[in-house]
């Protein structure tokens, strides 16, 4: 068999392996019966599922049928900026609250695009801000900080 897409390939891989790990961590918690389903319960079906969409994915990359593409070089640098942009957010949580540590994540993250642009960059900022405060501060009633710690009383 000749892989024609690469990219479908390579994605499908991935899914298979992420599926996987996600069904094998889920067994360390207790299943419980579809009637009465455990914490391991949907995770572990969850990546059956999404390790079956894997193989599909990867099985269709070899079709003769499908368009022929080619794996492009990672772009190292974007990779950087996106995790060090996850990770920042991490830790600065808890002392700079949900708003800053949104922004820096935003910003930073934006980065790595060779297409950055400023007011759009503002304009996402506001809105993942929004978004963020309305489901997880109002909807779901999360406690954790939503401005600095030096700004609040």
């Amino acid at each position: 068999m000749h892989i024609r897409s690469q990219k479908d390939f390579a994605s499908g891989i991935m899914f298979v392996l992420i599926g996987l790990g996600f069904a094998y961590v889920a067994t360390t918690y207790p299943m419980g019966t579809p009637a009465k389903m455990g914490p391991g319960y949907f995770p572990f079906w969850l990546g059956i599922v999404l390790a079956m969409i894997g193989a599909i994915v990867t099985m269709t990359s070899m079709s003769k049928k499908g368009e022929s593409d080619k794996l492009a070089k990672w772009d190292w640098i974007s990779v950087l900026w996106v995790t060090g942009s996850v990770v920042l957010f991490g830790l600065v949580l808890k002392p700079m609250g949900l708003v800053v540590s949104l922004a820096l994540l935003v910003f930073i993250s934006a980065m790595a695009s060779h297409e950055f642009h400023w007011k759009g960059t503002v304009v996402n900022i506001v809105i993942m801000n929004l978004i963020a405060y309305v489901a997880f501060i109002w909807g779901l009633k999360l406690q954790f900080q939503v401005w600095p710690s030096f700004l609040t009383p």
